[in-house]
């Protein structure tokens, strides 16, 4: 006799374009084998492919778009609609991505004790709000609503950490990394071990000022035409970086590529990644370009790439000068002297290049969609 699969709803704002909706996209294709699945969107915005096995509900026809004050409202009327859809669908399990997310996922578990409410935090809570109004709506709400729930994953140590110390939650908590789906096409290891005139680079983001892509720009002045980097993505930074390049003069070593499709072929064309934020959640480009092959070297931000590079082993760094990771190159957060430095490392040493890639390709097989996916089916299990 055939065993009726449980239902399980997977709640998020939208499916658009950033980390947590990518995560949920590849999530999705391993959680049918398991479940019946509806995926509910707070907003009709979908960027990923869906499985055609996953049912899709969306709580409101209006933009995502919406100004705070709004969106708070909104809140209030997805939350009595969503605990209206969890009793009719029967759903067992429902797990949220993302703060109002969350928070809507903590108030269904205050009034449904007989379903299981899971939730997960996405970005480092103490820096990934957007001003001290937000800040301080977060420290309110977050140790009562987040702490309604039956448990927590964030894909970082430090998340975890800065929920339980500025944020009193205590629910149980467990760390699942961002999964990835190992490309086809990676780059050679052994290509990367011959003498070059002029060092590739390549670095993807939001042109933001968390990302901090002008420390890469200013480690590039006077350097002639030795490097070259392409810089991919959008945002509202775009007119200020363009105006640093023309001033430094480097026109023709840095390329704003903007949106791009096809981000592999660029990964594949080029000798080295440059992660360059103040803080992350999780890296989702760094991930993505070690499993390329690419030689990476990354700040040592909160939170992420220490745990990407070196294991999360501990590690200090003196200021204009880089670490060699177990998996990476690691440098301090906005120092474009100690980025120099160890992009010259990697110019000048061809077999440390060939090393480090193989040691990305490595790296990046423990993040494989299967092994990420069987962590979080024994967790939301268990």
């Amino acid at each position: 006799m055939k065993t009726q699969k449980p239902n399980i709803s997977i709640l998020s704002i939208t499916l658009g374009s950033g980390g947590a909706e990518k995560v949920i996209s590849l999530l999705l294709k391993e959680l049918i084998h398991d479940y019946n699945v509806t995926l509910v969107l707070f907003y009709n915005h979908i960027h990923f492919p869906i499985p055609k096995q996953v049912k899709v509900h969306c709580l409101s026809k209006e933009s995502a778009n919406r100004p705070f004050y709004l969106k708070f409202k909104d809140l209030i009327a997805f939350t009595k609609t969503y605990q209206a859809f969890l009793k009719a669908e029967n759903i067992s399990t429902s797990v949220s991505f993302l703060a109002f997310p969350n928070i809507v996922n903590g108030i269904v578990a205050n009034r449904n004790k007989n379903i299981k409410t899971i939730i997960s935090e996405r970005g480092f809570p103490s820096d990934n709000t957007t001003s001290k109004l937000s800040l301080y709506i977060s420290k309110i709400f977050y140790p009562i609503y987040y702490n309604k729930c039956d448990k927590l994953f964030s894909n970082s140590v430090y998340i975890n950490q800065d929920l339980k110390d500025n944020f009193k939650v205590n629910i149980p908590m467990e760390v699942i990394y961002n999964p990835i789906e190992l490309p086809e096409n990676t780059i050679i290891p052994d290509s990367l071990n011959k003498t070059i005139d002029c060092l590739k680079l390549i670095t993807a983001g939001t042109l933001n000022k968390r990302k901090n892509h002008i420390m890469i720009i200013r480690a590039l002045n006077n350097t002639k035409n030795q490097y070259k980097l392409s810089i991919l993505g959008d945002g509202p930074l775009k007119d200020y970086l363009t105006e640093e390049i023309k001033t430094l003069q480097l026109e023709k070593q840095v390329i704003l590529e903007g949106k791009v499709k096809q981000v592999n072929q660029y990964l594949l064309n080029n000798h080295c990644f440059v992660l360059s934020s103040f803080t992350e959640g999780f890296p989702n480009a760094l991930l993505e370009a070690m499993a390329m092959g690419l030689p990476c070297i990354s700040t040592n931000c909160l939170s992420g790439p220490l745990e990407l590079l070196n294991d999360n082993h501990p590690i200090s760094i003196s200021n204009g000068s880089f670490y060699k990771g177990k998996y990476g190159l690691l440098i301090n957060n906005n120092d474009h002297d100690g980025l120099y430095k160890a992009l010259e490392f990697l110019k000048n040493n061809p077999i440390e290049r060939a090393s480090y890639s193989k040691l990305s390709l490595q790296r990046a097989e423990a993040y494989n969609l299967k092994n990420i996916y069987s962590k979080f089916y024994q967790f939301i299990n268990n």
